[in-house]
């Protein structure tokens, strides 16, 4: 054997051992964040002419870079995005990372692309979006946000059949509690939020939504979407999702929902009516990687019309041409991107070994868990429910504690 292949042999056992044995801690390592100067001791060089091997390199990896990043799959990881995917969606990571496809196009991945669409289909259905709808994922809710908004604005645009909307700069209405990625959507595009009065929670009511309207007045005509969120970050609360869409009806805009967390429940019977309305959005967002059990980076952008969505985003090239014209399914077409990693793979992986019967069993059982937890901080002398969950989120406080102390409590949690 050539002394590259055993290099590699051995390397890909080394990789291989270290996945499954990571896989297989129970509990995995908390592991807490680390100081670049210390990072750089520890680390060493890692980059130099000569390579340091493979083998020493998955040593750094193991030994110092990996303990310096907190592990969300851990019971006590309580901040930021979090994340629990399924085995079969991690060992499947391995296999499209192996496998060397190319996500963006039919002609290139039809058979991964085929997959993915089967796991938008469910997504899609859970939604009662009609038999056309279709999609792309992307890398996050912020990316999926963004390319719905564009094709948004670029409907408005194509609907004013004399041109007046193609150099004004247009609006999304939206509510305070809107993720930050709506406003960061809204100046990468040079449009304008307008803020919706929500009602003391930070919801959007129909009652909010139809003050709203009344105070526009000469800008409802530069309003090109309605976007409301199903699960807000910080309370996931779920918006008037009718309401919403009967807004975005009397503006003739688009009606957009930002589910990046909370859409997941739609696995849930239970929880599906909250959600009410959301049938009849014209695009929403929810990632997989968040609560449907999915790795990083998964976020699913659905859209009732993807032929909209094609108009607004396909690249035109003339090394582009093979792939244009005729009825060929390219992902790249539907968000702003080109070239992507099949990233919906694990999911569909996960759905198709354990099916969709147990990932509704999978939601109810964090919805139950909810309601348990709620109550034990309704019972306990020293703690208080701030307000009633309506999704996973629970909020509750320490009577009588500081910012400071929370965060000596939550330095300590990581140590």
């Amino acid at each position: 054997m050539h002394q590259r292949d055993r290099e590699t042999e051995l390397l890909t056992d080394a990789v291989v051992r270290y996945a499954l044995d990571r896989l297989a801690m129970d509990p995995p390592p908390l592991d807490a964040s680390c100081a670049e100067d210390e990072l750089r001791r520890r680390a060493g060089s890692t980059i130099t002419p000569g390579g340091i091997g493979g083998e020493a390199a998955l040593e750094v990896f193991a030994d110092v870079l990996a303990p310096a990043c907190i592990s969300t799959d851990h019971p006590r990881f309580l901040s930021f995005v979090p994340a629990a995917a399924t085995e079969a969606a991690v060992l499947f990571d391995l296999v499209v990372g192996a496998s060397a496809l190319y996500g963006g196009s039919w002609l290139e991945g039809a058979g991964a692309v085929f997959a993915e669409n089967e796991a938008l289909r469910w997504l899609a259905d859970l939604a009662g979006f009609p038999d056309g709808a279709g999609g792309v994922f992307v890398a996050g809710g912020s990316a999926g946000n963004l390319s719905a908004l564009v094709a948004a604005r670029h409907a408005w645009r194509s609907a004013a059949a004399d041109g007046r909307h193609d150099r004004e700069r247009g609006a999304v209405l939206a509510s305070a509690a809107a993720h930050s990625s709506v406003r960061a959507a809204a100046r990468v595009m040079d449009a304008d939020v307008i803020a919706v009065e929500a009602d003391a929670l930070g919801r959007l009511t129909a009652a909010g939504l139809r003050r709203g309207l009344d105070g526009l007045g000469a800008d409802a005509d530069r309003v090109f979407a309605v976007v409301a969120t199903a699960g807000t970050t910080n309370a996931g609360l779920v918006d008037d999702l009718t309401a919403a869409a009967d807004a975005a009806a009397v503006l003739s805009a688009w009606c957009h929902v930002d589910g990046a967390y909370g859409l997941a429940a739609l696995a849930a019977p239970s929880a599906r009516r909250r959600f009410a309305g959301i049938e009849r959005a014209d695009s929403f967002v929810v990632d997989p990687h968040k609560w449907l059990f999915a790795p990083f980076d998964c976020a699913a952008l659905l859209y009732r019309e993807p032929a909209v969505a094609r108009a607004a985003h396909a690249q035109h090239a003339e090394y582009l041409e093979i792939l244009s014209g005729g009825q060929a399914w390219n992902p790249a077409d539907y968000a702003f991107h080109l070239t992507r990693r099949a990233r919906g793979l694990p999911f569909w992986f996960s759905l198709a070994t354990y099916g969709t019967e147990r990932y509704a069993e999978a939601v109810e059982a964090t919805l139950a868990l909810t309601v348990e937890a709620a109550a034990l901080i309704r019972a306990a002398p020293h703690l208080q429910l701030v307000l009633e969950p309506e999704l996973s989120v629970v909020v509750f406080r320490r009577v009588g504690w500081t910012p400071t102390e929370y965060h000596a409590w939550s330095a300590g949690s990581t140590g």
